[in-house]
């Protein structure tokens, strides 16, 4: 019987038949390798994108931003801990708040000064000095009042006990930190300070009102002058921390006020925009946010809205940026431990009050 190409098995060599299995079991581990790279690609991509989703709401909607602060810089496990807490804080009784402070540092840490009416220069031309600073130009204010120092823990203490607010992130339990009384309350957004400032029956300053206060009408750079001395001020690390608003006598401004220069970084009413006559791009004043994307990188992203002015510099930063014409920024509803505030008021409310 014949034998037909049809019916006739080709046998393989050994050494082919081996050749062969190597490459099907290669090709089978490439195919895994692939597939678990792809998995893994997935959930990294999947635990990126929800990463940028949880940065982005920081526990809360947009449209509740006003009621919620959101830590710059801060851990989010931190700020969600506080948020689900701030309502079974224990805090004070009106009795522990007076014993705070004696009768004299009260009066004291309350006092305001009166800023005259007049013009004075405002900004810089300084070519080091950033954009946003510049021009200088001449800008005249009627006559207002300014907080001496900037607002305590002990005085914010006092306004959280009146009105049940939630107290600052880095109190415990509702509770100033040990022997911070008489230091710049910290970890405050724009909304808290607007809030406190209308429970004393004053206002946040505006930056123009915030910086003739610190550099009087001679257009100086610091409180003191126009050198930079590292003694009159707590900036750049040079303490570790925030400092009692009492603590550098030697760096009044002027009129005599306090902490105008480091500490901490105040915020004023103004939203930042541009200064008449400035050379800066208009996108510098747009608000804007790190947001994920899929390619695994981040975007800075316009927001559509705008940033809040703050000033004065910080103990965390550049001693140059405690000039009294820098001007930083920040959203309304971020805080920080080198965030605080200041109140102002007008000539005829103070004058009603006495």
């Amino acid at each position: 019987m014949a034998v037909t190409s049809a019916n006739r098995k080709t046998v393989l060599p050994a050494v082919d038949y081996a050749r062969r299995k190597r490459y099907l079991s290669a090709t089978f581990v490439i195919c895994f390798v692939l597939l678990a790279i792809g998995i893994t690609l997935y959930v990294v991509n999947q635990g990126f994108e929800r990463m940028g989703e949880m940065r982005t709401r920081a526990t809360y909607e947009l449209k509740d931003e006003s009621s919620h602060i959101r830590a710059a810089g801060e851990d989010l496990v931190l700020h969600s801990v506080h948020e689900a807490d701030k309502n079974h804080t224990v805090g004070y009784s009106a009795i522990e708040i007076e014993s705070l402070l004696s009768k004299e540092e009260w009066l004291e840490v309350d006092s305001m000064v009166l800023i005259p009416e007049g013009a004075f220069s405002m900004g810089t031309d300084l070519e080091r000095a950033d954009v946003q600073n510049r021009p200088q130009h001449t800008v005249k204010l009627p006559a207002f009042w300014i907080d001496k120092y900037p607002v305590t823990n002990a005085q914010y203490a006092k306004f959280v006990v009146a009105t049940s607010h939630r107290p600052p992130l880095n109190w415990k339990k509702g509770k100033i930190p040990q022997g911070e009384m008489l230091r710049p309350v910290t970890m405050v957004s724009w909304y808290d300070a607007t809030a406190y400032a209308k429970w004393a029956g004053k206002r946040l300053p505006s930056e123009a009102e915030w910086e003739k206060s610190g550099r009087g009408t001679d257009g100086r750079r610091w409180p003191w002058g126009n050198k930079m001395e590292p003694e009159r001020l707590n900036t750049y690390y040079n303490v570790g921390s925030t400092t009692n608003v009492n603590a550098y006598l030697n760096g009044v401004s002027p009129y005599g006020i306090m902490d105008m220069a480091g500490n901490v970084n105040e915020w004023t009413a103004d939203d930042f925009a541009p200064y008449p006559g400035s050379d800066a791009p208009s996108d510098l004043f747009k608000g804007k946010v790190v947001r994920a994307t899929n390619k695994k990188e981040v975007d800075v992203v316009p927001t559509g809205g705008s940033y809040k002015v703050l000033r004065g510099g910080s103990w965390k930063g550049d001693p140059f940026s405690s000039a009294v014409f820098h001007r930083n920024f920040a959203f309304a509803n971020y805080a920080s431990d080198f965030f605080g505030f200041r109140c102002a008021s007008n000539l005829e409310v103070k004058d009603k009050k006495g």
